[in-house]
C-alpha cells in the first residue's frame, strides 16, 4: 500500500514571480550540431544532433586542460614547474604560443598559452611533461572523459589537430564544460581572459563573445577545415548559468552569432530555481523494528529546475512513498520518490533517500513490532 502526499506550495520564499509569457519554438541554427543546457538543472533548452560525433578541433583543449587541472589538484603538478620544450612540441603546426625548443617554460604560462592563445605547441609540451608522450596523455584524456560521462567522444591527441577516431559530441562537450566549472572554478577563470602575452607576442582570445556579451565568461573556440568553426561557451545572468555548444558553422562570426542566439533565447524565455536543498528533511516516515520510530527523508543533492519563465507558481510536488519502513536502514537508501509537476505533466523526478542510518532495535523491539505489523496487515487487507 502506498501513501501519496500532494504538496501544492513548494515552501520557497523571497522569489520574484515573473509575468507568464508564451514560449516560442527554439531558434534553428546553421550548424552541424548544437545545444543550450542549463548548468544547474542540466535541462536541454535547445538541441540538435547532440549525440552526433564530430571533429572537435581546438575544443579538444578543454579536455587537455581538464587533465592538467586534475594533475594540479592531485598535487602531481605545480604552476611553477618548468617544462622542457621538445622538438616535437616546437614543431607542432597550427596555432602557437611560440615557445622555443629546449627552453624551460612554466606550467602556468603553458596553460595560459593553451587556453587563451590556443597554442598547439603548449598542449604538446604539457602532455609530454605529464605523461611522457602525447599518445599516453591521450589515454589519460579518454580515462577522464569516461569518468565525466562523455560516452560518445574519443581523443587521439592533446591539440585537436585532425586524426582518425578523434571525435566529440555536443552533449559530451557540455558535460565537459560543466565538469571544469564544478571541479576547477579557480582555473576556469583563465577561459575568460581576453589576451595573453608570451615571448613579447600578444594574442587575443578567439572567443569574441567575451567582448560582445559581458555575461559570457568562457569557454573555447575551435576550427579545422573538416570541423568547421566551433564554439563552446558559458554565460551567467542573475544567478542563472547556461552552457551553449555550437559545432560546424561556416565562419568565426557565425559561431559567435549562433551562440548568441541560443543565450538570448534561453535567458528570455526560461528561468532556473533551486527548489530544495540536498540533505535537508522534506518528509519523515514511520520506522518499525528499529532503534528510532521515525526517519527523515530528503534529496541526496540540491534540486534545480528549469521551466518556462513565469510558470513557477504553477509547480506542484507529489511525494510517493510507503506507509512505513523496516530497519535496518542505511543512509542514502532510496525510500520514495519526489515528482515535480507543471500543468499535470511530470517535469522531473528525484529519489527520496534516508538521511541517516537506523540500525535494528533490540530483541524486544523487533518482537513487539513484528506482532504489530502482523495485526497491521489485516487492516491494510481490509482497505
Amino acid at each position: 500500500m502506498k501513501n501519496t502526499l500532494l504538496i501544492v506550495a513548494l515552501l520557497l520564499t523571497n522569489l520574484v514571480y515573473a509575468q507568464s509569457i508564451t514560449t516560442p519554438k527554439p531558434p534553428k541554427l546553421d550548424a552541424d550540431s548544437y545545444l543550450l543546457m542549463d548548468f544547474n538543472s542540466e535541462k536541454l533548452l535547445v538541441e540538435f544532433n547532440v549525440d552526433k560525433p564530430v571533429e572537435p578541433a581546438s575544443i579538444t583543449k578543454m579536455m587537455t586542460a581538464y587533465v592538467v587541472f586534475s594533475e594540479l589538484k592531485a598535487g602531481n603538478l605545480s604552476l611553477d614547474d618548468k617544462v622542457l620544450v621538445s622538438e616535437k612540441a616546437w614543431r607542432t603546426g597550427g596555432s602557437k604560443m611560440f615557445i622555443e625548443i629546449n627552453k624551460r617554460i612554466s606550467v602556468n604560462d603553458l596553460i595560459h598559452g593553451m587556453i587563451i592563445q590556443s597554442g598547439n605547441d603548449a598542449c604538446v609540451a604539457l602532455a609530454e611533461h605529464i605523461a611522457g608522450s602525447e599518445e599516453t596523455f591521450a589515454d589519460l584524456m579518454n580515462q577522464h572523459a569516461r569518468k565525466i560521462g562523455m560516452k560518445n567522444s574519443h581523443f587521439m591527441n592533446a591539440t585537436g589537430l585532425p586524426a582518425d577516431n578523434h571525435k566529440i559530441t555536443a552533449m559530451d562537450a557540455a558535460k565537459l564544460a560543466k565538469a571544469i566549472i564544478v571541479n576547477f572554478p579557480k582555473y576556469y577563470e583563465i577561459f575568460s581572459q581576453k589576451e595573453f602575452t608570451f615571448n613579447k607576442i600578444t594574442q587575443h582570445n578567439r572567443n569574441t563573445l567575451l567582448w560582445r556579451d559581458p555575461s559570457v565568461d568562457g569557454f573555447k573556440t575551435g576550427h579545422t577545415e573538416a570541423a568547421g568553426y566551433c564554439l563552446v561557451s558559458s554565460a551567467k545572468r542573475n544567478g542563472m548559468r547556461l552552457i551553449a555548444v555550437v559545432m560546424g558553422t561556416k565562419s568565426q562570426k557565425a559561431r559567435a552569432d549562433e551562440s548568441q542566439k541560443l543565450f538570448n533565447y534561453g535567458y528570455r524565455f526560461f528561468e532556473t530555481n533551486l527548489l530544495y536543498k540536498g540533505n535537508e528533511k522534506r518528509v519523515n516516515i514511520e520506522v518499525w523494528k528499529g532503534n528510532l520510530e521515525n526517519l527523515d527523508l530528503g534529496l541526496a543533492q540540491d534540486l534545480y529546475i528549469t521551466i518556462p519563465r513565469g510558470q513557477y507558481k504553477k509547480l506542484k510536488a507529489k511525494v510517493d512513498m510507503p506507509n512505513y519502513v523496516e530497519a535496518p536502514i542505511q543512509k542514502g537508501q532510496k525510500i520514495g520518490t519526489l515528482n515535480i509537476m507543471l500543468n499535470d505533466e511530470l517535469v522531473t523526478s528525484r529519489n527520496l533517500v534516508a538521511l541517516k542510518d537506523i540500525p535494528e532495535g533490540g530483541w524486544w523491539t523487533r518482537t513487539t513490532d513484528s506482532m504489530g505489523l502482523w495485526f497491521k496487515s489485516f487492516g491494510e487487507d481490509d482497505d
